[in-house]
């Protein structure tokens, strides 16, 4: 029997990383929801206003033995932009803001590692990436599940998430299902 680890991290939208993930080889269940606040069981409309403290994330559960907690960061730092503070393209607010939320000390130490690396030798601006521990996530309502599946042809799923799952073919075919 496989492994099963958890990951959960927000890069903007949760439609955008919902659709990437769902993608990669080895991954269970992409769930959508929010974390990272203080509101306990927040409505998407009460996390959209951005007083919740929570940011739209996705809770990923995988086979560590196929896709390392690694592999997840790479996928995260090559779909969304770690450099800008509290958003991602034309999503503004710290609903968006680049975080992942640890489940344990060893996601923890993998995450600031991943940063070092990158900061030191891909981007030219800092990462603001928050690392934070998991305290609470919760499920996003039904209508935010499996979003780009079921809705590919809307327009934002055309001009924002399509380049985002065409880029992941692109530079992570070795980890796709």
């Amino acid at each position: 029997m496989s492994k099963i680890a958890k990951a959960t991290l927000g890069g903007g939208c949760f439609w955008c990383l919902e659709a990437v993930y769902q993608e990669a080889e080895g991954i269970e269940a992409v769930v959508s929801g929010y974390a990272g606040g203080d509101t306990p069981n927040p409505s998407y409309r009460q996390v959209c206003s951005g007083t919740t403290g929570h940011a739209e994330v996705v809770q990923v559960t995988h086979d560590p033995d196929v896709l390392s907690y690694h592999d997840l960061l790479e996928i995260f730092f090559t779909i969304h932009n770690p450099t800008t503070k509290d958003r991602e393209g034309a999503d503004v607010g710290p609903q968006y803001r680049s975080i992942i939320l640890y489940h344990d000390e060893t996601q923890r130490e993998t995450a600031e590692a991943v940063i070092e690396e990158l900061d030191a030798n891909v981007f030219e601006d800092p990462i603001v990436t928050e690392v934070e521990p998991l305290t609470a996530f919760y499920e996003a309502e039904e209508k935010h599940q499996d979003y780009y599946k079921n809705n590919p042809s809307l327009p934002y799923c055309q001009s924002v998430i399509t380049p985002k799952v065409r880029k992941l073919r692109q530079k992570h075919a070795d980890k796709l299902g």
